[in-house]
């Protein structure tokens, strides 16, 4: 069975031959990740050198900064300050067949893996970071109106962005959206649910009608919208944090029904340093949430300095999802 193959009967519940793996080498990979190239005729406008970080002017022209300790950052500066300006407010050419190019030789080149190509995040992403995140969870509230009328251009966006990722080849594509705190969503479930999950809908359905599945990364409590992303046939959710929601929750919500992948937990769990611990919490998720002839898939978390994870710690959880997962 090839990892293409393998991930296909896992995320459609018709029973791989193990579950499929996204850990670092020498462990398995079953993917071949990638995403569009940059806009050939853009150009950043401005970079800093700032203390004990970084920032910078993405495509967007939203600014970031982030610190010398993690990969991750925030946008400080978002580019569209002015709801007047969003008529006029030109949005990055992700539709440009150019930027697919490259992505679609990769996934020449790695025939026998499961294809996943990057969007530029989903709705909420790209409307919060355009406005920052303060700003927009109050237009949520005070300006309904003009937000509706971006996350419609916003749809529309990545609607282009998935025909070009069919032309590309992909199987499914992931984006990130964080929804949650430690605690609860960043919007009530009512809204969530009156004002986003039309676009989920709309967007989840528009890629398997060209034949793509959805995969959605999200940090920080999201159990009140799990049974949504379900609903509109979102194929994985992707949870750094699954003890949030809860194992056997999970199981219960949304097993054979929708995918679960995560590495053990980053911030219960595997910074515990406890490899008895580990070990159980990758075997528990393997047996509770993968026995639906399918549902489960091992992963990994990139960053364990920005989390005061030892490196060696993660290895003991590649290493049991491996011997509990068939691997």
């Amino acid at each position: 069975m090839t990892s293409r193959e393998r991930v296909i009967r896992c995320i459609r519940f018709t029973g791989p031959d193990r579950i499929p793996m996204g850990l670092p080498a020498p462990f398995p990979n079953d993917f071949c990740r990638t995403g569009p190239d940059k806009d050939p005729d853009w150009k950043p406008i401005r970079t800093w050198e700032v203390e004990d970080g970084a920032q910078w002017e993405d495509e967007w022209h939203n600014v970031w900064r982030r610190f010398s300790n993690t990969s991750r950052g925030e946008v400080i500066e978002g580019a569209l300050k002015d709801w007047g300006d969003l008529d006029s407010y030109a949005f990055p050419r992700f539709d440009l067949p150019s930027r697919y190019e490259r992505p679609k030789q990769e996934f020449r080149e790695n025939p026998d893996r499961y294809h996943i190509g990057g969007l530029p995040g989903f709705p909420f992403a790209i409307m919060r970071y355009l406005r920052r995140v303060e700003t927009f969870l109050a237009d949520v509230l005070l300006y309904p109106d003009e937000a509706m009328k971006l996350q419609r251009r916003v749809v529309d966006m990545l609607k282009s962005c998935l025909d070009q990722w069919a032309k590309a080849g992909a199987d499914g594509v992931m984006f990130a959206e964080d929804w949650g705190t430690q605690e609860r969503l960043l919007v009530s479930p009512a809204l969530w649910e009156r004002m986003f999950r039309p676009g989920f809908e709309e967007i989840v359905g528009y890629a398997r009608s060209v034949g793509i599945a959805v995969w959605m990364h999200s940090c920080g409590y999201i159990k009140d919208i799990i049974p949504h992303l379900r609903d509109v046939g979102m194929a994985v959710v992707q949870l750094d944090q699954p003890t949030l929601s809860g194992i056997d929750w999970l199981r219960e919500t949304v097993g054979g029904r929708m995918t679960v992948w995560a590495p053990v937990d980053i911030q219960k769990i595997l910074p515990t340093g406890d490899r008895e611990l580990i070990r159980a919490s990758a075997k528990e998720m393997i047996e509770k949430l993968g026995s639906f002839s399918g549902g489960f898939i091992a992963g990994h978390y990139g960053d364990t300095r920005a989390i005061a994870v030892e490196s060696e710690w993660q290895q003991w959880a590649s290493e049991a999802f491996v011997e509990f997962g068939g691997g």
